[in-house]
């Protein structure tokens, strides 16, 4: 099988938030789809091994962040390749806090989402989280991300717990 026809399906590039206990978490995903209108409902899909899971499973919220073209690598990199357990990366990174308590990132992004988790499914490495919609809003009318544009543009690569990465 051509894994790479894999990179033909359209996908963003975003930072999902999560807290609970007084503990914020985020990371890199490039898994967050739209599921129903009404009820408004997305679902992002998290590696089980990355903080943020353990903090949407035990805080039952999570926000996304839909991020723009200008994006720099320094923010996809401490977003996408840093752990939470080990840095904070909310420190140098411009967020404000949303109805759920949760920081929004807003450097950089062009819209956000804040939802209330209402489900899940196991998917071996990774779980897909349902969240219902409680917020969202437009911040600026730049461009999104794509992946590709991610890959193609920026020279990204997939850090070894997105479920996008492939082996060299």
């Amino acid at each position: 099988m051509d894994k790479k026809a894999f990179y033909k399906l359209s996908y963003g590039l975003y930072i999902v938030t999560s807290g609970a206990d007084g503990k914020y978490g985020g990371q890199i995903a490039n898994t967050v789809f739209q599921v129903t209108s009404e009820p408004a409902t997305v679902a992002v899909s998290i590696n089980k091994k990355n903080h943020t899971h353990s903090l949407i499973v035990a805080g039952g919220k999570f926000t996304v962040s839909m991020l723009e073209e200008a994006t720099p690598m320094t923010l996809i990199g401490r977003f996408g390749f840093k752990s939470g357990r080990d840095t904070d990366k909310f420190a140098e990174t411009q967020t404000r806090t949303g109805i759920t308590g949760l920081p929004i990132v807003t450097e950089h992004a062009v819209a956000f989402l804040e939802a209330n988790l209402v489900g899940s499914m196991d998917c071996g490495t990774h779980t897909i989280f349902l969240g219902n919609v409680m917020e969202g809003g437009i911040l600026s009318d730049s461009e999104p991300m794509t992946y590709a544009y991610y890959q193609k543009v920026k020279g990204g690569k997939a850090p070894k717990n997105a479920p996008t990465y492939q082996a060299p």
